[in-house]
């Protein structure tokens, strides 16, 4: 792919200053630009860079003041972070454009395919599947039976669907993924722990993006169900018959239990663990490797600790914690004073 500087200007709406006809291939930070690249300049801790940098194209501020002489080319705009983001956006839409099906793929005679679709080496897209239109099936991703996969949905290499899941539109589910597979139930018995199938299935709602090597278990019985807008990071376990709420945000390592029901516009930091069967409110913060036991019931609180509880707590019984050493000498030091008086 390769843009003239002016193309690029008319498409962000802003002014050139220099060559309007150098041509762009490529993306960089301000710091590393190299000849045919393009950057940008929001943070004024960069400035430095605007006037040694090697890339051809840099998108800076209308109301920035150049305090000595550069070699590269300017955008001026109003917002030269969001207008490079805008650029990553459509720089990524045409690297992953991808179209055609391949002949190494297999799609069964009983699945049903929509218009302008990709399907990746080594795919396979079982009976009885769903496949909606501009959805892009990367290499060795296994769709199972009569999985429906709604419009716009991308699937990264490597993803496996288990049977029946339901994905909607506009969700990207990146590598290593695995949706579907069987939630975690035994019962006791007297020769050993039996296995109680797990015949409830996935709904994944539209807008949902899964990030790298997650497992999303099927429920025992009805759905596990990611709502519209979840965004999950890399490594994370939701458990059977658990619900996320719409927009909530998940950070790598958490791990829900079984039956949990999250609330919406959550969000958990990292390794956050929270056991079966309970229900957290709304708009709840929690904070990096806490551990939730019990309710939250109140809506747009922060917890911290494990086990957790609230953040304002936590944080005066932290203090208390850290001059714990120094409290048990101020007692020990009152006790020997009071046995000798």
């Amino acid at each position: 792919m390769e843009f003239s500087a002016q193309q690029i200007a008319d498409l962000l709406k802003g002014t050139i200053e220099g060559n309007p006809q150098i041509k762009i291939s490529k993306l960089s930070k301000i710091e590393e630009g190299v000849p045919g690249s393009i950057s940008f300049l929001a943070n004024p801790l960069y400035t430095q860079y605007l006037y040694t940098t090697n890339a051809s194209l840099v998108i800076i501020d209308k109301k920035f003041e150049l305090t000595g002489p550069v070699s590269t080319t300017l955008i001026r705009v109003d917002n030269p972070g969001g207008a490079f983001a805008k650029l990553l956006e459509m720089y990524n839409q045409v690297k992953l454009n991808k179209t055609g099906v391949s002949k190494h793929a297999y799609i069964s005679e009983n699945a049903t395919v929509g218009n302008n679709i990709y399907v990746g080496e080594f795919a396979v897209i079982s009976d009885g599947a769903k496949i909606g239109n501009n959805v892009k099936v990367y290499p060795q991703v296994f769709i199972g039976e009569n999985v429906i996969i709604d419009d716009n949905t991308t699937i990264f290499a490597g993803v496996k669907i288990y049977s029946d899941s339901i994905i909607g539109k506009n969700c990207i589910i990146h590598s290593g993924t695995v949706i579907g597979s069987d939630g975690f139930r035994f019962a006791p018995e007297n020769e050993g722990n039996k296995k109680i199938p797990q015949i409830g299935n996935v709904v994944i709602e539209d807008d949902v993006e899964i990030g790298a090597n997650c497992a999303i278990d099927r429920a025992t019985l009805g759905s596990t169900i990611l709502r519209k807008g979840v965004k999950f990071d890399n490594l994370i376990h939701i458990a059977h018959n658990v619900e996320v709420g719409e927009n909530s945000y998940l950070a790598a390592c958490n791990v829900i239990a079984g039956s949990t029901k999250i609330g919406k516009n959550c969000m958990f930091s990292g390794q956050v663990g929270i056991v079966g069967h309970l229900h957290i409110a709304d708009n709840t913060i929690i904070s990096a490797q806490s551990g939730i036991s019990k309710n939250i019931t109140k809506k747009g609180e922060v917890y911290m600790g494990s086990p957790a509880f609230e953040a304002s707590k936590y944080r005066k019984a932290y203090i208390h914690f850290r001059n714990l050493d120094a409290l048990v000498q101020r007692i020990d030091k009152l006790e020997k004073a009071n046995k000798q008086v």
